[in-house]
């Protein structure tokens, strides 16, 4: 009679280890990522209008990307096309540094300009 040594122990592996620090996943909520791109926007704008609301993000994150869409007012007259592209880089390299995510788009949607006071007020139709 012959002998099998081994049987189905020696046909285990052994159990790989995983570093603690690699274990499980991250998922971060869109909701989180928005108000990081809203932040970021606050501070690509710098000082704002006084009547101006506050810049606010939407997000949808999908597979590592984030595609970012932020609403903002800015004051009258500027350059609105140099204030979107500063307010772009600066959304795309903080969600990026501090979300670890890819940021292929971001949409700008200027929603109101508010005149600035040395610029003059507004005026209404005169008769």
């Amino acid at each position: 009679m012959t002998s099998v040594t081994g049987g189905a122990e020696g046909l285990r592996r052994p159990p790989s280890v995983v570093p603690a620090g690699e274990r499980g996943a991250t998922r971060i909520a869109d909701r989180v990522v928005a108000k990081i791109a809203g932040r970021a926007a606050r501070e690509a704008l710098g000082e704002q209008p006084a009547a101006a609301a506050p810049p606010h993000a939407s997000v949808v994150v999908h597979h590592g990307t984030a595609r970012v869409r932020v609403h903002l007012e800015l004051d009258y007259p500027c350059d609105i096309g140099a204030r979107c592209r500063s307010v772009r880089r600066h959304v795309v390299e903080r969600v990026g540094a501090l979300v670890g995510l890819e940021v292929p788009e971001v949409a700008v949607q200027v929603e109101r300009l508010h005149p600035v006071a040395a610029y003059g007020t507004a005026q209404g139709r005169t008769r």
